[in-house]
C-alpha cells in the first residue's frame, strides 16, 4: 500500500482537479465517507449526540459534509468552528435543515464535548504546518477535548484525514493532539501515520477510495508492507530441493565479549530456510559457541586483541567466492585489528560475494570511522542501523535522525549505494533507486539484545536464496516484525528472549503462507 506525503496528497488532488474532477466533489465523497465510518463507529445514530469541529479549509468542508448527512440520518449534531469559516455551499446546505454554526472554543464547549457520543475532528487534517501558538482558538479545543477524553464514559473521536496537530510527514505531533479511535482518510494513507509518536494516536485507519487517481507503479513511493505483499516475497521452496538449492551463507563476526551475536545470526537464517550456514570467527569464539548451533559448519579464524585480527582477510581472500551471500558485523567488535580486517575485506567481498553483502553492528561503526568508508561498502549491500549508527554514518545526531526518519535512510541510501535498514519503531528500508518500505509493526517487545542479529541472519539467508537486497531486507523486517506480534500476544510487551525469535520464524512463515 502507497504512502504519500502532504504535498504528494496535494500534487494529486490538484491533477485530480485538472483532469476535471470538481473540488465540491471529492469534498462531498469524503464528507459521506466520514459520516458512514461515524454510523459504523457508534452503531446506531438514535438519539446520539454528534458534534463535528470544523476548522477554517477543506477538512473542515469534509467535517460539514458529514454534519449533513449525520443528521439526515437521524443523528442529533451540533457543529462548532473554532476558528469561524466564511459562507460557502456547505454552510448554505446545513441552514437549510436549521442546523448552525457556533465560533465557540475551548472551554466554552467543555460541557458539549463531555456528554457527546462521537466527537468528529475536521479542524486540521493534514493542513498542520506550524506549532500552535498561545491561546490558539484550535489548540484550546483540542486541550478540552483532552480532558473530556478522560472521563469515565468519554465520547468517542474520529478524525478527518489525519488527528489535527499531527505532522503527515514525520509523525511529530502537538501536545494538545487528541488520539483518535479511528482515522477516516482518502485515497491512500500517510507517511506520518506509521511514524511514532503519531501511530500512537491515529487509532484504526480506513483508507476510502474517492476517485482521486493513485500514482503508477513505475513512480518510486514509500509504501507500507503487508501480510500480501510478503506472502507473494516468500522463496519457492521445491520438492526436489537440496541443502545448495538454498544457498550458502557465511557470517562473520564475534569476538571474545560478544559471543552469543554470531550465533543468534546464525539461527536466524537457517530458521529463515538458508541451506547451509558457516560461521567465521576467532577460534577462540568458535570453540565456545560451537554446540550451540551445531547445525553450522565453522571457518575458525586468527584472534587478535578479543576480536578476528587482521591477517584473517588474506586468509579468506580466496574464500568469500564460496558464497552466495555474506552477513558481516554480528559481535565484530571495534578493536584496531578488526578494523583492518573489514578495511582490508570489503574490496574482496566486493569482488566476490554475488548476492549480495548485509553490513550490521560493530562493520557499521567501523565503517563510519574509514575515511573512505563510503567507497568500500561492495556492490549489493544491505546496511542495517538503529538511530545511534545511522547518526554515525551520517555524521549528525540521533535527534536530527528521529526528526525526519525517512529523509535520513533516503540520504544514507544516496550516500552509501546500498539499500538502508533504519531499524526502530516502524522500521524503514530505502535504497538508492527510490523505492521505499516501511514496517507496520511498532513493538517493545522486540527491543531485546540480539534480535537485529536475528534480523541480520534472515536477510543473508533471503539473500542467499536469490532475493535481490532490497527485496530481502523488506521481507526480513516484515517476518522479523510479524513474530514479535505473534509472540506479544503470549508476553505482552517484555520478556522475549532474541533466539526465541528465530524459533518462531517457521511457524510465523508457515501460518502467513496459509492465510
Amino acid at each position: 500500500m502507497k504512502l504519500l506525503t502532504t504535498q504528494e496528497t496535494k500534487d494529486l488532488e490538484e491533477q485530480a482537479i485538472k483532469s476535471g474532477m470538481s473540488e465540491q466533489g471529492l469534498i462531498e465523497e469524503a464528507g459521506l465517507a466520514v459520516a458512514q465510518e461515524a454510523w459504523m463507529l457508534l452503531g446506531t445514530l438514535e438519539n446520539r449526540s454528534i458534534i463535528i469541529l470544523a476548522g477554517p479549509g477543506n477538512n473542515g468542508s469534509d467535517g460539514l459534509v458529514a454534519a449533513r448527512h449525520l443528521h439526515d440520518w437521524g443523528g442529533n449534531i451540533t457543529i462548532f468552528t473554532p476558528n469561524g469559516r466564511k459562507s460557502d455551499q456547505n454552510i448554505k446546505e446545513l441552514e437549510l435543515r436549521d442546523l448552525t454554526l457556533q465560533k465557540k472554543y475551548g472551554e466554552e464547549i467543555r460541557t458539549e464535548l463531555e456528554t457527546a457520543d462521537l466527537v468528529i475532528d475536521s479542524l486540521l487534517g493534514v493542513g498542520k504546518n506550524r506549532a500552535f501558538s498561545e491561546n490558539d482558538p484550535i489548540s484550546d479545543t483540542l486541550s478540552t477535548l483532552q480532558l473530556a477524553r478522560e472521563n469515565p464514559q468519554p465520547p468517542k473521536v474520529l478524525a478527518v484525514d489525519m488527528p489535527s496537530g499531527v505532522d503527515s510527514d514525520t509523525g511529530a505531533i502537538e501536545p494538545q493532539t487528541v488520539a483518535a479511535d479511528i482515522t477516516v482518510t482518502f485515497s491512500t494513507a500517510k507517511v506520518g501515520m506509521y511514524q511514532l509518536p503519531a501511530s500512537s494516536v491515529v487509532g484504526q485507519i480506513q483508507v476510502i477510495d474517492i476517485g482521486i487517481p493513485l500514482p503508477t507503479d513505475e513512480t518510486p513511493h514509500l509504501e507500507l508492507l503487508t501480510s500480501k505483499w510478503a506472502r507473494n516475497q516468500l522463496p519457492n521452496r521445491p520438492d526436489d530441493a537440496n541443502k545448495g538449492t538454498f544457498g550458502k551463507l557465511l557470517i562473520v563476526g564475534g569476538s571474545t565479549q560478544y559471543r552469543g551475536a554470531i550465533t543468534l545470526a546464525g539461527e536466524g537464517a537457517y530458521r529463515a530456510g538458508a541451506g547451509l550456514v558457516t560461521i567465521a570467527s576467532p577460534l577462540n569464539v568458535v570453540d565456545s559457541i560451537a554446540s550451540n548451533l551445531i547445525e553450522a559448519t565453522y571457518l575458525p579464524v586468527a584472534e587478535s586483541d578479543g576480536g578476528i585480527a587482521g591477517e584473517a582477510a588474506l586468509f579468506m581472500s580466496k574464500l568469500w567466492a564460496n558464497f552466495n551471500a555474506v552477513v558481516l558485523g554480528p559481535g565484530l567488535g571495534q578493536a584496531e585489528t578488526s578494523q583492518g580486517f573489514l578495511w582490508a575485506a570489503l574490496p574482496d567481498i566486493n569482488n566476490s560475494v554475488k548476492n549480495g553483502t548485509v553490513l550490521d553492528a560493530d562493520a557499521l561503526n567501523i565503517i563510519s570511522k574509514m575515511s573512505n568508508g563510503k567507497e568500500r561498502i561492495p556492490k549489493n549491500s544491505i546496511l542495517t542501523p538503529h538511530p545511534g549508527e545511522m547518526a554515525r554514518l551520517l555524521d549528525t545526531s540521533i535527534e536530527k535522525i528521529q526528526e525526519n526518519r525517512l529523509e535520513a535512510a533516503k540520504e544514507a541510501a544516496q550516500q552509501f549505494k546500498a539499500t538502508i535498514v533504519l531499524k526502530g519503531a516502524h522500521t524503514l528500508i530505502v535504497n538508492d533507486n527510490g523505492s521505499a518500505m516501511l514496517s507496520p509493526f511498532a513493538n517493545p517487545l522486540l527491543a531485546t539484545a540480539g534480535s537485529g542479529d536475528v534480523l541480520s541472519g534472515i536477510m543473508g539467508a533471503y539473500l542467499s536464496q536469490g532475493h535481490q537486497p532490497f527485496q530481502a531486507a523488506s521481507l526480513a523486517v516484515y517476518i522479523h516484525g510479524a513474530v514479535g506480534e505473534k509472540i506479544g500476544l503470549e508476553y505482552g510487551k517484555s520478556g522475549l528472549l532474541a533466539n526465541e525469535i528465530a524459533k518462531h520464524l517457521p511457524k510465523t512463515v508457515m501460518e502467513l503462507l496459509i492465510s
